[in-house]
């Protein structure tokens, strides 16, 4: 199975300054994370950036890296051009990984573009996991996605989606376990894999009104009759980093992992 990876890497960060050349065991995080997808069995794996600095550490470590514009208004704009940049065939598969992922599973990457290599009908792939708690289901920065029979996407949203309306509960609380066979709520993992045709075309679809409403750019790809193919692991990826109290729990989980 043939696939490639890119990660899109920005310095700029709100509330993590430098946060790509950030230290994880002695490594920047982007050079972690590029590890990590190497381990996946990638064909190859590329750092897409705007900063020089960046490109320069990824190429110490062995890791590819290439300058893109930096006036990209998403990351898959960023995407788009790397994909122009390495001259990848319209049909090659790209998988999308954060650069602020560290501790990603290679396994699941993997998964992911298998998920879209298997389903010609489908323009992109995803991936998910059954949501555990009251807690997550309710909070509207946990994206949730809802599943066809097929194991397409039907839709994302903020929202607590399916909601089963006669769902039990114990002791006052709901019980997610309880809940139907095929209408599990189930959290969306923000890992995708793409057509690099598609890749290319994508950056040209007009925004949608639901893509406004949620803010979650997954649902440009539905508004336009494009389908997402999600596979859904059994549990949980590990943490990413956005904030410095984020970045030192990854680096003790880091260090657990690997001694």
């Amino acid at each position: 199975m043939d696939f490639d990876v890119l990660i899109p890497a920005r310095r700029a960060s709100t509330r993590l300054p430098d946060k790509p050349l950030a230290d994880i065991g002695g490594a920047p995080m982007v050079v972690r994370v590029a590890q990590r997808a190497l381990a996946s069995g990638a064909r190859s794996c590329t750092v897409a950036t705007d900063d020089a600095a960046i490109a320069d550490a990824c190429r110490a470590a062995g890791i590819a890296a290439v300058l893109t514009r930096a006036d990209h208004p998403s990351g898959s704009d960023r995407l788009a051009e790397a994909v122009d940049l390495l001259g990848l065939a319209d049909d090659a598969v790209v998988v999308n990984v954060q650069g602020d992922e560290p501790l990603i599973d290679p396994a699941l990457i993997r998964a992911v573009a298998a998920v879209l290599q298997t389903r010609p009908d489908c323009a992109m792939g995803t991936a998910a996991h059954p949501i555990e708690t009251a807690a997550e289901l309710f909070n509207p920065n946990v994206v949730k996605v809802v599943l066809d029979r097929h194991g397409s996407a039907l839709t994302f949203s903020r929202a607590p989606i399916p909601w089963w309306r006669d769902a039990p509960r114990h002791d006052g609380a709901l019980d997610l376990h309880a809940w139907p066979p095929g209408a599990r709520p189930l959290r969306h993992i923000g890992l995708y894999a793409y057509r690099a045709g598609f890749l290319r075309r994508f950056p040209q679809l007009p925004p949608a009104p639901l893509e406004r409403c949620e803010s979650l750019e997954q649902l440009r790809v539905l508004w336009h009759g494009e389908r997402i193919a999600v596979t859904v692991s059994a549990t949980a990826p590990g943490p990413g980093v956005d904030t410095p109290e984020d970045l030192q729990r990854v680096r003790a989980l880091w260090a657990q992992q690997n001694g």
